[in-house]
This record gives C-alpha cells, structure tokens and sequence, in this order.
C-alpha cells in the first residue's frame, strides 16, 4: 500500500516563503498524478496544483505565479514552493497520489496534511 507523508508546513509571514515536501512509501505506479490539495477550517478541500507523470503541471488560480509544483522523477518525492504567502493560504495542506494504470487505477492516496500558517 502506498503511504504519503507531508512535510514543510510552518508559520509565516505574509510575502514569506515555504517549500512542502511530500514522500511516498511503496511503489506509485509509473503513469499517475500529484497533486497537492488544502482545506481550511469550514471550507471544503480545494486543489491546489498537480504534475502528472509526464510532466503537465495545473494550477488552482488562486495560486497561479505564486506556488509551484514539481518532481524530479515519478518516484521522487513531490514538492510544492510556495512564494508570496497570503493570509488566504492558511490551511492544512495534503498530499494527493493518483495512479493511472494498476489495480488501483484511480484511486486517491492521502497523506495526514501538515499546517501551514500565514499570519503577521
């Protein structure tokens, strides 16, 4: 079974910096997505941007020219940097896999989440 840990997540000013890293136990299969997701108290869960196993990167708007995702290679850990941080980014941030081909082609892996806060 997979299992996702996230990691980074801290307290920061506004226009501060962070990078999240998420680490995968087991083997994804080759072809998938991951993504990074977020949820603050009282919203729903909301994406915040993937990379597919080919490289095709997606952003929420909301964190387009400000965050970004990236891998070195579809097993490496995935990672997410994070600039210009609002106080809006507040939430805990989760750690998404999804293969695309296997067994458990489609099914979503989640990793426990790690807080990040934005505040002066």
């Amino acid at each position: 079974q997979v299992q996702l840990v996230e990691s980074g997540g801290g307290l920061v000013r506004p226009g501060g910096s962070l990078r999240l890293s998420c680490a995968a136990s087991g083997r994804i299969f080759a072809r998938n997505v991951m993504g990074w997701y977020r949820q603050a108290p009282g919203k729903q869960r909301e994406l915040v941007a993937t990379v597919t196993s080919d490289g095709d990167r997606t952003y929420a708007n909301s964190v387009k020219g400000r965050f970004t995702i990236s891998r070195d290679h579809v097993q490496s850990p995935v990672y997410l940097q994070m600039n210009d941080l609002k106080p809006e980014d507040t939430a805990v941030y989760y750690c998404n896999a999804r293969p695309l081909g296997g067994a458990l082609s489609g099914h979503d892996y989640w990793g426990p989440g790690t807080q990040v806060t934005v505040s002066s």
